[in-house]
């Protein structure tokens, strides 16, 4: 990795048009039992009567700001959105409605989703969580299941019609981690974090998943016998796939990143990292295989479907298959194709470099 490509000036969309679920997508999102009716849409939530800004424990502005509704609605509001945390995470069974509290919903302004997030407690043991309302976008609902399928975690989400209900992914946020925790880490607690920065990376470009800036990961610590062992995990999919820029699907281009491509530069050689790459492109491979046919229907969806410009496929056809070589890209006629030919890329691959063992 290059420290001063990091600098690029990358532009990201700022009004990503939000593409309707189509037939196709609704009928996979069934058979995978993430289509599910829900008592509230996205739309309900935006009825709020005023809000108040929220700030961090440093009083800085986090652009979420805590909606409220009238006492007529919140009533039903906050009844419909336990039912949703129910379903979402239980079998749906009304008995533990009355356990619950909705203790917050906040609404946030920035980027394209704009969701709501919603705190839920239990109020036996007060242990709380969040999930978020977001309105349905097929790019996002893409980057959903791919991540479910090609990353090391499973993701919990549900749809119905315009509305799109998430789990919450919970983590440092990136840009909180490396302004005030990455300095603390120890050396052998450093090489680690630059090791999955590289495998991360790399996944995010393989299945094409953009805009992997700081604050739209998380670093996860795990505590293992006598040391902590540290994941990153991506926590926005609105750009799965839209943009036509190649480097917008390298997270180690964006200037946001420039601390962690410093680190791997400091921790490795070239030999190095391009032994991580091989390792996360043969652990994608490997997902692929085993997930064949839910993916094969997948990536029937995605050709099938519109969810970028006729610019943005065409320039981004061109760059992969100047990186890769591989002229099947030259004939992708949509973003569904050119995903389509970058995981049968790494699966041939992969493959070819395997027959040792049939």
């Amino acid at each position: 990795m290059s420290i001063t490509d990091v600098m690029e000036d990358l532009k990201i969309s700022k009004k990503k048009p939000s593409y309707p679920i189509s037939n196709k997508l609704h009928d996979y999102l069934t058979e995978y039992k993430r289509n599910i009716r829900i008592p509230i849409f996205y739309d309900d939530l935006l009825r709020f009567q005023g809000s108040v800004v929220v700030y961090d424990k440093d009083g800085i502005d986090t652009l979420w700001v805590r909606v409220y509704y009238n006492e007529f609605e919140r009533e039903e509001i906050d009844l419909s959105l336990k039912k949703v945390y129910n379903s979402l995470h239980s079998d749906g069974n009304d008995k533990v409605i009355p356990f619950l509290n909705i203790d917050s919903i906040d609404y946030c302004t920035f980027g394209n989703s704009k969701p709501f997030r919603v705190k839920i407690r239990n109020i036996l043991n007060d242990n709380y969580t969040y999930f978020y309302v977001k309105k349905a976008d097929a790019s996002r609902v893409y980057g959903l299941e791919l991540e479910h399928m090609l990353s090391p975690y499973n993701l919990n989400f549900l749809v119905f019609k315009n509305t799109l209900i998430e789990e919450h992914i919970a983590g440092i946020p990136g840009d909180e981690f490396i302004k005030t925790m990455l300095k603390d880490c120890n050396e052998s607690e450093k090489a680690q974090i630059a090791k999955e920065f590289v495998k991360f990376n790399e996944r995010c470009m393989i299945r094409l998943l953009g805009d992997m800036r700081s604050y739209n990961y998380v670093i996860v610590p795990t505590h293992d016998f006598d040391h902590v062992v540290f994941k990153i995990r991506a926590i926005d999919f609105d750009q799965q796939c839209y943009e036509g820029k190649f480097n917008i699907y390298r997270p180690q281009f964006f200037k946001e990143n420039l601390k962690m491509v410093e680190l791997v530069s400091e921790k490795f050689e070239k030999e190095s990292i391009d032994q991580y790459k091989l390792e996360e492109r043969s652990i994608v491979a490997k997902r692929l295989l085993s997930y064949d046919d839910r993916i094969e229907e997948l990536l029937h969806c995605m050709t099938h479907d519109s969810i970028s410009t006729e610019k943005n496929i065409n320039e981004l056809k061109s760059k992969v298959c100047d990186y890769t070589s591989d002229v099947k890209f030259k004939k992708c006629k949509n973003m569904g194709e050119i995903v389509e030919n970058a995981l049968d890329f790494i699966k041939r691959n992969y493959e070819n470099v395997n027959t040792d063992y049939l």
